[in-house]
C-alpha cells in the first residue's frame, strides 16, 4: 500500500543517505572537506575526523527515515523509486555544490 508520507520519508532517506557518502569516504581516507560546522559553512573545509561523525550523523538519521517509518520493503517499486530519487536529487545537487570546490565543474571547452 502506498502512503504519500511514507514515501516522502523514503525520498528524504535517499537523499540524507546520499550525503553521508561523500562526507564518509572523505573523512575515513584522511581528507578534510567541505561541511556544515567549516567557515564558511559549507564551504570551508572541515577535519576528517569531523567529516566521519558527521556522515555517521546522517546515516542514523537516514536508518530513522528510511527503516523506521511504514514498512520499507525493496520489493516495493514505490519505495524504492522514492529511495532512489531522493539519493539522485541530493547526489546531483552536491555534485555541482562541491565541484565548484573540488574541480568537478568543468567548464565548456576545457578538457
Amino acid at each position: 500500500m502506498v502512503n504519500g508520507l511514507h514515501e516522502l520519508s523514503y525520498f528524504f532517506g535517499g537523499a540524507v543517505l546520499a550525503n553521508a557518502i561523500p562526507h564518509f569516504v572523505a573523512g575515513a581516507m584522511g581528507r578534510p572537506f567541505q561541511s556544515p560546522f567549516a567557515s564558511p559553512p559549507g564551504e570551508g573545509l572541515s577535519s576528517s575526523t569531523v567529516n566521519v561523525l558527521w556522515s555517521f550523523v546522517n546515516f542514523v538519521i537516514a536508518y530513522l527515515l528510511i527503516l523506521c517509518v511504514g514498512q520499507f520493503d525493496l520489493r516495493d517499486a514505490p519505495s524504492i523509486l522514492a529511495l532512489g530519487l531522493g539519493a539522485l536529487a541530493m547526489s546531483l545537487f552536491l555534485a555541482r555544490r562541491f565541484g565548484r570546490f573540488n574541480g568537478g565543474n568543468l567548464q565548456a571547452g576545457h578538457s
